[in-house]
């Protein structure tokens, strides 16, 4: 990014939040001002745009109880007008929660208000309150930023755009290298603000950038358990240089076939933290797909205090997770879980989402063969997996699922195929009891797609 641009840009977005928090409408409160010790589980659910299961007509959210979760004669329809709340943004919103689930947390993405950063307090049913400033952060991340909880209380947005150099003229085209520029900005989530900002080259090596490397999409930033460093997922690319170019008859753009087949492993991107400076690209050799999620978050830290990292969940499905070591904060490459291995299924079960529980436990929710919408519990000790069956998996899609709520001892996910009704089935991890809990209305073309 052009370095005036980008001083320009962030001098901007200081002033922005400094004038949205000069004339926001509500005091700034203190997380101790919500005193409902009601612990809500919020379901969201996306609407249809123009296809069945698109989540192109934004999310609606509703909260409701434990009790309610697990109760079978418990009915909820989200879907007529006002019923609950939803979200401004026109697309599928990433909506983030506190641990406690008293506060949810969205940065609109696209249309007019793009890239407008919200707080919430969960007050249960449709009821939500905007609380503290709204921060425009897009003037930093753009309109359609990706962003998750990256620790309690810090959010952490990114964003990557790519510049390709060549010499010569089409044809007759030589490849120079593909630059890859990232973007990355920190968000205070108690007192709606951005921190602190930074731009940079993705540092590949000059070889690697003549071998045709290059990111497409970062995504999942999370903080260590030092709080020192975070970690960035990446889709890793690679093109070969030296195959026949296209140009692309529209806009003129040259670029070169895929060499997918021949990259050398998954990567991540370490930053220092608070400041956000001296980025670092770390290397797995035991897997070689991207670990930059999809809508979900695919990083969490373990009890051992180790990053576990999952790989391939926008892809053909790729069922690894890695681990990235706390001492070192490189990947430990004597580590990789299989899924599909640990489940022993015929086929290639691709890790969707995917939630650590404690005790080296973990819930995941996969497909197998891209069909299919599965559920299990897994050790990552132990490496292994045990299936927890639902009427509805054969007939589930994953693909849009946004988080999985977890409160003491109990795992939530709302399971609706595509058009129908479903319930909220409510999981004990410890004991292994898997209730078939409150129904879900459904709409044509919508589903549910998270709990927090």
């Amino acid at each position: 990014m052009n370095k005036k641009l980008f001083k320009t840009a962030l001098f901007g977005a200081i002033i922005t939040s400094l004038s949205l928090g000069s004339c926001s409408k509500d005091a700034v409160p203190s997380p101790d001002d919500n005193q409902d010790d009601t612990r809500w589980i919020t379901l969201t659910a996306a609407l249809k745009g123009t296809q069945d299961g698109d989540g192109n007509g934004g999310t609606i959210a509703y909260a409701i109880t434990h009790d309610q979760a697990i109760n079978p004669a418990f009915e909820l329809d989200v879907f007529p007008a006002g019923k609950g709340l939803k979200f401004e943004s026109p697309r599928t919103s990433r909506i983030q929660t506190s641990a406690n689930g008293k506060y949810l947390y969205d940065i609109q993405y696209t249309g007019a208000d793009g890239g407008i950063f919200q707080k919430y307090r969960v007050d249960g049913g449709k009821e939500y309150i905007k609380e503290g400033n709204e921060v425009n952060a897009a003037i930093i991340l753009g309109t359609s930023p990706r962003w998750v909880k990256s620790m309690e209380g810090v959010g952490i947005g990114v964003t990557i755009s790519t510049e390709t150099s060549y010499t010569g003229t089409f044809p007759a085209v030589t490849f120079g290298s593909i630059k890859s520029n990232a973007v990355v900005a920190s968000l205070n989530l108690d007192n709606p603000s951005i921190m602190n900002t930074t731009s940079f080259q993705v540092p590949f090596t000059a070889e690697q950038l003549a071998q045709g490397y290059s990111i497409g999409r970062i995504d999942v930033p999370i903080v260590n358990q030092a709080k020192d460093k975070v970690y960035i997922g990446c889709n890793i690319s690679k093109i070969n240089p030296n195959g026949t170019p296209t140009q692309n008859a529209t806009s003129g753009a040259i670029s070169w076939p895929s060499d997918a087949a021949n990259i050398a492993g998954t990567v991540t991107i370490v930053l220092d933290y608070p400041t956000l400076k001296n980025p670092k690209l770390i290397w797995s050799t035991r897997s070689k797909y991207g670990n930059h999620g999809y809508r979900t978050m695919i990083q969490h830290i373990g009890d051992d205090g180790h990053v576990y990292q999952a790989t391939g969940s926008n892809t053909t499905g790729y069922p690894h997770i890695l681990r990235i070591d706390k001492n070192t904060n490189d990947y430990d490459n004597t580590y990789l879980f299989d899924l599909s291995q640990a489940l022993g299924v015929d086929g290639i079960a691709g890790i969707k989402a995917w939630r650590y529980l404690g005790n080296n436990k973990g819930f995941v929710l996969y497909d197998i063969n891209k069909t299919g919408g599965y559920l299990a519990l897994i050790d990552l000790n132990a490496k292994t997996a045990t299936k927890i069956p639902t009427e509805y998996e054969t007939k589930l899609n994953f693909d849009q699922h946004q988080s999985i709520a977890v409160e003491g001892d109990y795992v939530y996910v709302p399971l609706t195929p595509v058009s129908e009704a479903g319930n909220v089935f409510v999981y004990n991890w410890k004991t292994g009891q898997l209730t078939k809990g409150a129904k879900l209305a459904n709409g044509t073309g919508h589903r549910f797609i998270g709990a927090y």
